[in-house]
């Protein structure tokens, strides 16, 4: 199985822990949600105690996972961090498969629920969150007949902009790989028109 199927599956499951920073505590609920999308000290240290589960060594290896996330600290937890931490734990596995409950899995699940969360003030937020990315995959396995994900389909492309606005690129992108699985043609309530329905109503 792809990275980018295992990705796309786990991406659907809320997390199992949060990273919030102590921050947040005199911010309203929507603003500490915001502020707590930060590549901070909790956040690096849950990404360390996933990679001790692999390593089996007290301290982080040179550019895995932990490096790869403190090289963004204090940054916005974003997609291409998410990209950085997979490269580094790629460096000590040396699998393409992110581990179940390693560094990937954990930042995505953070990244999952902090979108879906900051999406309850809602009912559609313009978000390719969790629930979003869900629809997608509905739609593709009603094109594909498949209980996974295809790798390079809708869903592997959606994820790739997880917890991102819904943008052209984005629809592009997913567009793309609707095609990939449909043999090169959009399809009417597809994943894609999903994608756009969820954009019109957060307009509307």
């Amino acid at each position: 199985m792809s990275s980018n199927m295992i990705r796309a599956t786990r991406i659907l499951a809320f997390a199992r822990s949060t990273a919030i920073s102590q921050n947040c505590r005199n911010l309203s609920t929507t603003a500490c949600i915001m502020a707590s999308i930060t590549v901070d000290s909790n956040f690096i240290s849950q990404i360390t105690a996933a990679e001790k589960l692999i390593t089996n060594q007290d301290n982080p290896v040179q550019n895995g996972p932990t490096a790869r996330a403190q090289s963004h600290a204090g940054q916005t937890l974003t997609s291409q961090v998410i990209h950085d931490i997979t490269e580094g734990e790629r460096t000590i596995t040396g699998s393409d498969q992110p581990i179940k409950n390693g560094p990937t899995s954990i930042a995505q699940s953070i990244l999952a629920r902090l979108s879906s969360s900051s999406s309850n003030t809602s009912s559609a937020s313009g978000v390719l969150d969790s629930s979003t990315i869900h629809n997608i995959t509905e739609k593709e396995k009603e094109l594909t007949g498949q209980t996974r994900p295809v790798k390079g389909g809708p869903t592997a492309r959606a994820q790739q902009h997880a917890g991102e606005k819904i943008s052209s690129q984005a629809l592009h992108d997913i567009t793309e790989g609707e095609k990939k699985v449909t043999g090169g043609e959009r399809v009417k309530g597809g994943p894609t028109a999903t994608a756009q329905s969820e954009l019109a109503k957060s307009r509307s």
